[in-house]
């Protein structure tokens, strides 16, 4: 009891703030956006080695991206079809997007989508596995790099053309039969969190939805009345079915490109909002034909929330930056030295050793004092918030609760180190004992709560 209240009073400490007006009533700003391919190469692990590799190109991969500009540093914005970026490899993403946009690391927005059949990126832990012959087993960090470099590129080029930003928007509507949580109850009241991204069992479609948040929110920027770019965040896992190498953007990707139909000229990027336990399992049996309908709903969400889109006056764009500390789990399997025998057993599974190689370059950050930012952008009438790794949805619903004045937008796959962040509930039902996705203990909400507080600014 002790020990962990230590770990939560000290993840509490490490909770540092900086927010900076961007912007005044006769304040101009500016956007540009850019986009760009990062399919992986055949051959390449998807889910950090945990599934199929690379055996088919379904659909592209991209990196897509907003540059915001006004009085103060840039603001950047960038979703990515990729898994997870963790670590080394989230910095050096974002020091080079920093770089090409004159601004600072913590101003770049970056977030996975975290569909599953793409690539996972962490250079410490490609860098351990390089060292006990597993080449490439976890991610290709030069074609990791590549991908920066262009992207970068991308960015540089983009702000040449950046176009002028009078008001912003803001729009919201319900997606109906796509989430449900991961948690159900059976018949004799035991809890479990095995509903997954499809559920051939049809038993699993009857149960309860459980806890989501129904709401995908659409934030929008205009040169008058043109739109320039547009964000949508939703609450679920991207997949519907998954693991036997058809690379793909799934069925998020399929809405979010079917909008850029509909609106074309303007850049549409989509974020998973906080979806560690949610996902589409009540309503997709895994069958093929599931997935373009998973991607009708979605799109009709999206739709609906640029049709109900407000526009106001964009004055002012104030940026915020928390950094936490999270909690190390160190249970079991979870202590440095195990990692390092698993890491180090050519007898091993290689995806065990991939995953003892990621918790030994969390562990290397954590022990370096290398914080996790949660930053948000406040526009007045709006937030955009971005969480790390695969946080649980009550984190989500507990920011929107924290700013009632304000419809906040809410992005997850941030630095993605830490796994799954359960929420307090799912840590009473013993979900991280359950679980090896996950490299925080039981002390994680304390720090996860303070830092979105501060973060968004809410009333004390």
């Amino acid at each position: 009891m002790r020990a962990g209240m230590a770990k939560y009073f000290w993840g509490m400490m490490a909770v540092l703030a900086v927010w900076v007006p961007v912007g005044s009533a006769d304040t101009a700003f500016k956007v540009s956006t850019f986009q760009v391919d990062v399919t992986v190469p055949l051959g390449h692990a998807m889910m950090g080695g945990g599934i199929q590799p690379a055996k088919e190109i379904i659909t592209p991969l991209y990196a897509q991206g907003i540059v915001l500009q006004g009085p103060d540093k840039p603001i950047v914005w960038l979703s990515i079809d990729w898994c997870e970026i963790r670590n080394d490899a989230y910095d050096a993403w974002r020091d080079a997007l920093a770089e090409a946009a004159g601004t600072t690391r913590e101003r770049v927005l970056l977030a996975a989508i975290h569909q599953h059949d793409t690539p996972v990126a962490d250079f410490t832990a490609q860098a351990l596995l390089d060292e006990v012959g597993l080449e490439k087993s976890l991610c290709d960090v030069s074609f990791v790099k590549d991908c920066i470099a262009r992207t970068a590129s991308a960015l540089s080029t983009s702000l040449k053309k950046a176009v002028p930003i009078s008001h912003y928007g803001v729009g919201s509507a319900t997606v109906e039969g796509v989430a449900s949580n991961r948690r159900i109850v059976d018949a004799n009241g035991k809890v479990a969190y095995s509903r997954g991204s499809s559920s051939p069992d049809r038993t699993i479609g009857e149960m309860p939805v459980g806890l989501i948040d129904s709401h995908l929110r659409t934030l929008s920027f205009w040169n008058g009345k043109e739109p320039v770019a547009a964000m949508s965040t939703y609450a679920v896992h991207p997949m519907s079915f998954y693991g036997e190498g058809g690379v793909g953007y799934d069925f998020v990707g399929m809405a979010r490109e079917q909008m850029k139909k509909e609106i074309p000229g303007t850049q549409y990027l989509y974020f998973s909002g906080c979806s560690g336990d949610v996902v589409a399992g009540k309503y997709n049996d895994r069958s093929p034909e599931e997935r373009p309908k998973l991607a009708g709903r979605m799109y009709a969400a999206m739709h609906e929330a640029w049709v109900k889109t407000i526009r106001h006056e964009l004055t002012v764009a104030e940026f915020r930056s928390v950094t936490m500390q999270l909690p190390m789990r160190e249970t079991e399997a979870f202590v440095e030295a195990e990692q390092r025998k698993v890491l180090e057993n050519p007898e091993a599974k290689p995806f065990k050793r991939n995953l003892a190689a990621m918790g030994l370059s969390w562990r290397k950050a954590h022990a370096e004092g290398r914080g996790i930012d949660v930053p948000s952008v406040d526009f007045g009438k709006a937030q955009f918030l971005l969480m790390p790794a695969e946080s649980f949805v009550h984190y989500q619903l507990q920011a929107q609760k924290e700013r009632p004045d304000q419809v906040v937008l809410v992005a997850g796959y941030g630095e993605s180190a830490p796994g799954y962040i359960p929420s307090p509930q799912a840590i009473d039902d013993k979900f991280i004992e359950g679980h090896t996705w996950c490299w925080v203990d039981h002390t994680a909400p304390g720090p996860m709560h303070e830092a979105m507080k501060r973060s968004l600014m809410a009333p004390r």
